[in-house]
């Protein structure tokens, strides 16, 4: 009897190794096994966009099937917050081209930050060496990831909390073991996935884009406001928001004469200037893309205009003339560039042009939850 019972104890524990084996399930439970999950490397294609070109190839953080799901899922996870009340979607609306609706988002705590949220989508085209943020203090998105969490306006938690909470998960260890191939979540993965579903989120099926393709025709009042965005002697857009690849931003870091400033030390928001230290660079914020524009009131860094009948009040009569305005702000000496009624209500029915309707109804980049 003691043999059959030793042989019946080794078959039954046999069974629930293979068991466990086969079910990819850890007995432990702690971390992940290597020998029952799968690193898988398959690389992320950006589906086919009409109005702008493939996203260039990213040789530091490779953008992966894998890598790209599990950033999308601590995008929308509240877990990043000290009190798992907030994640990133919560200032970034996929309604809104991944924006906020408001001048300052609020935090955690109750407080507002200090500048608007800025949209989210085609940033994998920015150059690799100007920064994000308003301000360009980010070098890399994979640096401007992790910021939020623990600024003490916004999730006001701290990395070690966050890789502990998400080392505790029940699916998140095997989430970036199968991304990354990794059994001990760091700080970097966690930067890494999170700029992998960022820098997937691509924006360029909008009216504007077909039409150019041929697709449609654009109205009159349309096409109108298209010539007046590119003519120097009409809206004068084009220096800073041309096509420019189908992005409508120069990515660069520009004074457009919001405020009557005349030395660096009055500036309210040092903008860029903060990060580089250079006064002339005082008062200078992101060119940010046209693209979804209609969907991402209210504008500029710190939100001042509600509508974009402002913000083309503000170029054609309200532009500061200072030391610090940008030299392509070309007719600050008189206001602005001076536009029509007529004018300014087709420059608007252009931008509405570039809304992608796409965007917000892709589940590519929807709540996984």
């Amino acid at each position: 009897m003691k043999r059959n019972f030793s042989i019946l104890s080794v078959i039954f524990f046999l069974g629930m190794m293979l068991f466990f084996s086969r079910c990819g399930v850890d007995p432990d439970m702690t971390n992940p096994d290597p020998n029952t999950l799968v690193y898988d490397p398959t690389a992320y294609v950006s589906p086919p966009i009409i109005g702008i070109p493939p996203l260039p190839v990213f040789i530091n953080n490779p953008l992966t099937i894998k890598g790209v799901a599990l950033g999308r899922k601590l995008f929308y996870d509240p877990i990043l917050s000290a009190d798992s009340t907030l994640s990133c979607s919560g200032c970034h609306n996929i309604n809104h081209a991944f924006s906020d609706t408001i001048n300052f988002s609020i935090g955690i705590d109750g407080m507002s930050g200090k500048r608007n949220a800025m949209p989210l989508y085609n940033l994998g085209y920015s150059p690799f060496d100007n920064g994000f943020f308003w301000d360009g203090r980010a070098t890399t998105l994979e640096i401007q990831a992790l910021k939020p969490i623990e600024d003490p306006v916004e999730m006001h938690d701290l990395l070690p909390n966050v890789l502990n909470k998400l080392s505790r998960s029940d699916f998140y260890p095997d989430l970036f073991f199968e991304a990354f191939g990794v059994e001990n979540i760091t700080n970097v993965e966690v930067g890494d996935a999170l700029a992998q579903f960022v820098k997937s989120i691509v924006s360029g099926n909008s009216r504007y884009d077909k039409a150019a393709a041929g697709q449609l025709f654009l109205t009159d009042q349309e096409v109108m406001g298209f010539e007046l965005f590119n003519a120097i002697d009409g809206g004068d857009c084009f220096h800073c928001h041309g096509v420019n690849a189908g992005l409508f931003t120069d990515y660069q870091y520009r004074n457009n004469g919001l405020d009557d400033v005349y030395t660096y030390t009055a500036f309210l928001d040092p903008g860029y200037g903060n990060v580089t230290g250079d006064t002339a660079d005082y008062g200078k914020f992101k060119t940010p893309s046209l693209r979804n524009i209609e969907l991402t009131a209210p504008y500029m860094h710190d939100g001042r205009f509600a509508t974009l009948e402002e913000v083309l009040d503000h170029y054609s009569e309200q532009v500061k003339d200072t030391p610090f305005t940008d030299n392509f702000m070309q007719f600050a000496s008189v206001g602005g560039v001076q536009l029509t009624p007529e004018e300014k209500a087709a420059i608007i029915a252009f931008l509405k042009t570039l809304t992608d309707e796409n965007l917000r109804d892709n589940p590519a980049y929807q709540n996984p939850f």
